[in-house]
């Protein structure tokens, strides 16, 4: 068993993006590397405790329990501004208008 593993926690803004690389102890979970990577720091507001977060773009539930493998990247979520069916609804109502 390796003594460590290497993952990523990566973050982003519209205007800004950051990619973390770090060895982790075997058992870190993904809310663990996000602490251990400093990435909270670098964005004012950004509270892990509560962020969403998944693994390659697939939202994982419970960031405090999920334990990491070699490899994987840890990506935080932003909260949606607009919800995505709402956007939807007024692109559509635009096209029409538009048509």
């Amino acid at each position: 068993m390796a003594d460590t593993l290497r993952v990523e926690v990566v973050f982003a803004l519209p205007d800004r993006q950051r990619l973390i690389a770090l060895d982790v102890a075997p058992g870190t979970t993904m809310l663990e590397a996000a602490r251990q990577s400093g990435i909270a720091g670098e964005f004012e507001g950004l509270e892990l405790e509560t962020a969403p977060m998944g693994i390659f773009g697939k939202a994982e539930p419970h960031p405090a329990e999920r334990v990491l493998t070699d490899g994987e990247r840890v990506e935080i979520y932003r909260p949606l501004r607009v919800d995505p069916k709402a956007a939807r609804r007024a692109r559509a109502r635009r096209g029409r208008r538009d048509g």
